[in-house]
């Protein structure tokens, strides 16, 4: 019975203490604020994910796109949120974050980019692999730290590492978008 009547005690003093720090400390009302907004969660939910912070990263544009995209399921030759595959997401999210219209197909979308090596690839160039396939199969764009959003056809629009056994066993290339493409595309807004 003692027992019970302490864990009662205990429990009631927490909560006059967290009840307390909420009085006295007006940075806590606020970082409740700041979670509820859908931006903020975005930006919260990829520094958790890459492990930097998001003011720091060159595109909060491109990332909140991601954000609202995660979970879409994959759908062949699909373009909505009912599905969609790996060149329609590249393809939305180049136009969104980007504004620059690439291709409609991986192997299209490889022939308007520079080659870069894995080593090499900066956050919003794509990447490319050949799955089972000599052609060029599937495209996904690169979010820094090894990692990359594609939709998938198991896992629809997901991050994944390209150090991963699966993606680095089929990676091909990386690619930077060409200028002339960006100038071409840009202008003809």
């Amino acid at each position: 019975m003692k027992k019970i009547y302490f864990f009662i005690l205990f429990i009631a003093f927490f909560i006059s203490l967290n009840a307390q720090v909420k009085k006295t400390n007006p940075s806590v009302s606020i970082e409740t604020e700041e979670t509820n907004d859908p931006d903020n969660l975005a930006s919260q939910y990829f520094s958790q994910i890459m492990g930097v912070a998001i003011s720091a990263t060159s595109n909060t544009k491109m990332f909140n796109f991601i954000y609202d995209w995660l979970g879409t399921p994959y759908r062949l030759g699909g373009d909505s949120r009912k599905g969609i595959d790996c060149s329609k997401f590249a393809y939305k999210l180049y136009n969104n974050a980007f504004k620059t219209v690439i291709g409609n197909n991986s192997r299209n979308i490889f022939s308007m980019v520079s080659p870069v090596e894995k080593t090499g690839l900066k956050q919003g160039d794509l990447v490319f692999f050949k799955i089972r396939s000599r052609a060029i199969s599937h495209v996904g764009v690169y979010i820094g730290n090894d990692k990359f959003v594609h939709a998938s056809s198991s896992k629809g629009v997901t991050i994944s590492n390209l150090n991963d056994a699966y993606w680095n066993r089929y990676f091909y290339k990386g690619g930077r978008m060409l200028e002339s493409f960006k100038s071409d595309t840009n202008s003809e807004e």
